[in-house]
């Protein structure tokens, strides 16, 4: 791998790792401020809200300048929203602050995959997908222990002991000083962010007309839905944001429900999972290659039917064993996909549109997911019965998937023999 790649997976590292321990702290922020449960999901809502929005011109911002420099106005946005929701004091303000960082994050997204496919050969894309990933998710791991780490009244205490000579710092409260170290580490992103190479790859975009980008952001959208082998990835992908998003609220409740887990002990638990994604993803860049990557759907399958079984376990270790498992079903799947998808979208409409369409979907499915699980929350569907529908529905929908791409292909073969039969 060029040097270049290591500087990236190192901004990611760091940016990813501020990114969950926020969420963490934030929901510590909204318990303090009296909020009703339904609001905790809704956090996650409005992170990804902006990937939505202004998908048709992320992308487009991806592709108008180097993209470390993208990547670095974008961990200052981060900053910006992080150090509102230092001064929240209402549960909607809040609310407004992290959406501040989401959008930092909906313009980071397209130039960190993006510069991937500038920087690499097609070749070497699962490999680097595989290494990407699986160092995010071992941020994510990091990240959701670290922010249930520091809302401990032991950890927190050590922190709000820590004083300046002569400075009032104003950090008065265990959220106050999660959120003062997490800019931190954003701040330490963009640092890296400065250090990434500049790939060569001509910056000149066709028009910066809102209407243009909205139909050229459509047009490409079409192309991958209507690409076979991009349609597959894509509603896989999409599906798997929109579950893991979704499960990983569902953890914190079912952690409370079966283990009696507070939420700084619940939130180790996500990095459970997390932890298995990043073995995962680290077995299928080793296992899978790109030629391959539709043949790990069934696995997608299976981790639906595992998840139900969540319902059963009382005990911790058989817990982190079985958290282990669906992380580890997840990660399998979804990194070969998303090296086919990244493939696809770079021949089709270059790195940075594809990407935005990418997010586009994956964000809409987590925005709808969440809307419906903070939808059972609000009307008190234990989290048992939460369990067995969502487990229920992540298999259905990759079956359906996989029958899909069953058809395709027996399709394309009667195409190949109508060929062959004319050739003659």
């Amino acid at each position: 791998m060029k040097r270049g790649f290591y500087t990236i997976m190192a901004a990611q590292f760091f940016s990813s790792l501020a990114d969950n321990a926020l969420l963490v702290i934030a929901i510590a922020l909204l318990i303090d401020l009296h909020a009703p449960a339904y609001l905790t999901p809704m956090l996650k809502f409005v992170f990804v809200l902006f990937y939505v929005i202004l998908a048709p011109f992320v992308g487009a911002f991806a592709d108008s300048m180097p993209k470390w420099r993208v990547m670095f106005i974008s961990n200052t946005i981060k900053i910006v929203g992080c150090s509102l929701l230092f001064l929240a004091a209402h549960q909607y303000f809040a609310l407004a602050a992290y959406a501040i960082v989401g959008l930092g994050a909906a313009a980071y997204s397209p130039a960190k995959y993006g510069i991937l496919t500038e920087l690499l050969p097609p070749e070497k894309l699962v490999i680097a997908n595989g290494w990407i990933e699986g160092l995010t998710v071992a941020s994510i791991v990091l990240g959701t222990v670290l922010g249930g780490v520091l809302i401990t009244p032991a950890v927190s205490a050590i922190f709000l002991a820590f004083d300046f000579p002569f400075i009032n710092t104003g950090v008065d409260t265990v959220t106050e000083a999660g959120i003062l170290l997490i800019a931190t580490f954003y701040g330490i992103a963009a640092t890296f962010n400065l250090y990434i190479p500049n790939t060569g790859v001509d910056h000149r975009i066709l028009s910066k007309n809102p209407l243009f980008l909205m139909h050229e952001f459509g047009h490409c959208l079409k192309l991958l839905w209507t690409d076979k082998l991009g349609q597959i990835s894509l509603a896989v992908t999409t599906l798997f944001w929109g579950a893991g998003a979704t499960l990983q609220f569902i953890v914190l409740k079912w952690a409370e429900a079966a283990l009696d887990f507070p939420l700084s002990k619940a939130a180790q638990l996500q990095g459970v999972v997390a932890l298995g994604i990043a073995v995962g993803a680290v077995m299928a860049a080793r296992l899978v290659s790109l030629r391959q990557s539709v043949n790990v759907i069934p696995l997608g399958i299976a981790m639906g039917i595992v998840v139900m079984t969540m319902i059963v376990v009382r005990d911790l270790w058989v817990a982190i064993g079985l958290l282990m498992l669906i992380g580890g079903l997840a990660g399998f799947f979804v990194v070969p996909m998303n090296a086919l998808l990244q493939h696809r979208g770079h021949i089709l409409m270059g790195a940075g549109h594809s990407i935005a369409v990418q997010n586009f979907n994956e964000n809409l499915s987590i925005l709808t997911m969440l809307a419906l699980y903070a939808l059972l929350v609000s009307l008190d569907v234990h989290v048992y019965t939460v369990i067995i529908l969502f487990g229920s529905f992540v298999a259905v929908i990759m079956t359906l998937i996989r029958k899909w791409h069953l058809l395709n292909q027996s399709k394309q073969d009667s195409l190949h023999l109508i060929g062959a039969h004319k050739g003659h």
